[in-house]
């Protein structure tokens, strides 16, 4: 079965959210693409995520609405019906997403070790990459390449961007700007966002000693506009774009941007696949797990904090996996040691 000797004729990417681990799977795509030219590549994700990943070029996408329960399943089916692939990467540790692997027919199931296959993923898969432990959320997905043999790892995300994201970037941020600082203020999980007097802080230190400019960008949820207006309260000089983009068009932004300042959240894991450096806030969660992958050392690392005040632990006791969204982890993290990283980071670069 495993490795293959042969370049398989079609496989399918299980990975349906969220939008930081998608951009994760990227490479792994991109290094089966480079090794497999002939071979046909479909990739089941969730819809939100396929606002953004649809932009890759030689990939079919089939999306699966999470929201629609039992009909999304059906609706899936139907769409797999007459079917077979001759490989499928089950990406992803969740029972929803267990339920859809065991809908897609195909020759292998390939999933994690079994320690690690965790969400009924072990039963619904029957090969399986290389044991592995304590290692970044990307890398873990390279080993499905290496476990079908491809050994030769392309770090290459390269997203062609429609041609209004790039316009509404240079609107924005266009030639000849000043240095700008993107913040992308909230995670999905509130526990891990910062406080916004503390975002404004860095605006202030950004504006005040290194003359940029600074704009907030995130979606259109209450929580990230409500973040954004009490920024802007604190900092007047920002330009709120929040809710006021797609996906591609942030993806654009973030490319031509110096820095983002941002949680543990999708768009610190965009900002990477456009290779702009990211200072990422990391209290609630490990950045050496799921941080922002080429700008690790960039991050504010107030885990191991977070894991003593809240877990008498440390990090290598807890569990790889730990997260600590306790109401005020993130207030771990000061103002001062943010604007200390951003110094540096511009530093670094000039």
């Amino acid at each position: 079965m495993l490795p293959l000797i042969t370049p398989p004729e079609s496989v399918c990417l299980l990975r349906l959210s969220a939008i930081g681990d998608t951009c994760h799977v990227v490479p792994l795509l991109r290094t089966l693409q480079r090794a497999w030219p002939d071979t046909r590549f479909t990739w089941i994700i969730g819809r939100a995520e396929a606002r953004l990943m649809t932009v890759l070029p030689g990939v079919e996408f089939i999306t699966v609405d999470k929201r629609a329960g039992l009909a999304g399943l059906r609706a899936l089916r139907k769409t797999l019906q007459g079917r077979q692939f001759d490989l499928l990467l089950h990406l992803q540790l969740s029972f929803r997403a267990s339920v859809v692997a065991a809908l897609i027919p195909a020759r292998i199931k390939l999933g994690f070790d079994r320690a690690r296959a965790r969400e009924l993923q072990w039963l619904v898969t029957h090969a399986r990459i290389a044991p592995r432990q304590r290692e970044h959320v990307l890398d873990s997905f390279m080993g499905f390449a290496e476990a079908a043999g491809v050994g030769h790892r392309v770090l290459e995300w390269n997203l062609p961007l429609p041609i209004d994201a790039i316009e509404y970037a240079q609107r924005l941020i266009p030639d000849g700007a000043p240095r700008t600082l993107v913040i992308s203020a909230c995670s999905s999980h509130v526990r891990r966002n910062w406080l916004a007097e503390r975002y404004a802080a860095v605006a202030r230190h950004a504006i005040d000693t290194h003359g940029m400019r600074v704009i907030l960008a995130g979606g259109p949820s209450e929580t990230e506009k409500s973040m954004a207006r009490a920024i802007a309260a604190e900092c007047p000089g920002v330009i709120d774009q929040v809710g006021k983009d797609t996906l591609p068009q942030l993806l654009a932004l973030l490319g031509r941007a110096t820095v983002l300042l941002a949680p543990d959240t999708g768009p610190a894991h965009m900002a990477t696949m456009v290779g702009t450096p990211v200072i990422g806030l990391y209290a609630a969660t490990n950045p050496a797990r799921s941080g922002p992958y080429l700008s690790r050392q960039w991050c504010i690392d107030a885990f191991p904090r977070a894991a003593q005040k809240f877990r008498h632990s440390t990090p290598d006791a807890l569990p790889w996996a730990t997260k600590i969204e306790e109401p005020g982890v993130m207030e771990l993290i000061e103002v001062a040691e943010v604007c200390r990283g951003l110094d540096a980071l511009l530093a670094s670069r000039s």
